[in-house]
């Protein structure tokens, strides 16, 4: 029995081991003095950091990625709270099969999303626009922050809103008062998440993001094609700190509301 134990862990470790190793390979190469990527690197620089901060074309995408993926989490994260509220309480019938629906977009191939998002768009005029991708990226960040609603939900005591219902508070204030208060966690957990959804999301910005609206992974994708320099590495970089930076302030969030939950 230990035998396995050992084993198992040991295969844990390897997996996890294998799934950051290319981190410890962009690491060092976006130090790198040389001017074409190459590891291990001759030497230390901060040139290719200063280079994605000084070119406009980095910039206007980075920009653009975070302009996106801000109105993509204020479309997708009241849709999808209102929907996990929905499922969750609801007593209808064929609750089970909206649910199916909502979270479709994770079961179905992204790039059968981005192709079907292309023609609906194109008839709507809303190819190479801001607004067409921001609306095909909610389509994909709905389903996780269902989920993750939902997830906050179960946990969620019902008796403190009948009592507040008792007490005269409508249905709009008690949810302002007394649940949204016990889920802002979950919410803004979800809110997190469909932030980084968008803002990581390449196929179908290529897709129906047109000449124009090109977001910070089309980019890296351009210059993963057409350029040497280790300047991708840097904002491979940049990007991993900003999900890690990201995902500590949901564990954060999460255990001070824990926390005061205890209290």
């Amino acid at each position: 029995m230990n035998m396995w134990k050992f084993f198992f862990i040991g295969y844990c470790i390897l997996v996890i081991l294998f799934l950051i190793f290319p981190i410890f390979i962009i690491l060092p190469i976006s130090f790198s003095s040389a001017r074409y990527l190459t590891f291990p690197p001759p030497g230390f620089s901060l040139q290719w950091y200063i280079n994605f901060f000084n070119r406009p074309d980095w910039m206007r995408a980075i920009w653009l990625s975070i302009k996106i993926a801000t109105l993509v989490m204020f479309i997708a994260t009241p849709l999808g709270t209102m929907a996990a509220l929905g499922i969750e309480r609801g007593k209808f019938i064929g609750r089970n099969i909206l649910y199916g629906f909502f979270i479709s977009p994770l079961i179905i191939p992204l790039i059968s999303i981005a192709l079907a998002s292309y023609f609906l768009l194109a008839k709507l005029k809303l190819i190479g626009t801001q607004i067409g991708l921001a609306l095909v990226h909610s389509v994909i960040a709905l389903p996780i922050v269902i989920i993750i609603v939902l997830n906050t939900l179960k946990n969620f005591d019902t008796d403190l809103e009948k009592a507040a219902m008792v007490m005269g508070a409508n249905r709009l204030r008690t949810f302002f008062k007394v649940t949204f208060p016990l889920i802002r966690t979950g919410i803004l957990s979800a809110a997190f998440f469909s932030f980084l959804i968008s803002f990581d999301e390449l196929i179908i910005a290529l897709f129906v993001g047109g000449t124009k609206v090109v977001t910070l992974p089309r980019r890296m994708w351009q210059g993963i094609r057409m350029e040497i320099d280790p300047t991708i590495a840097a904002v491979a970089t940049i990007l991993v700190c900003l999900s890690l930076l990201i995902l500590g302030s949901i564990t954060a969030l999460q255990i001070i509301s824990e926390r005061k939950r205890n209290d």
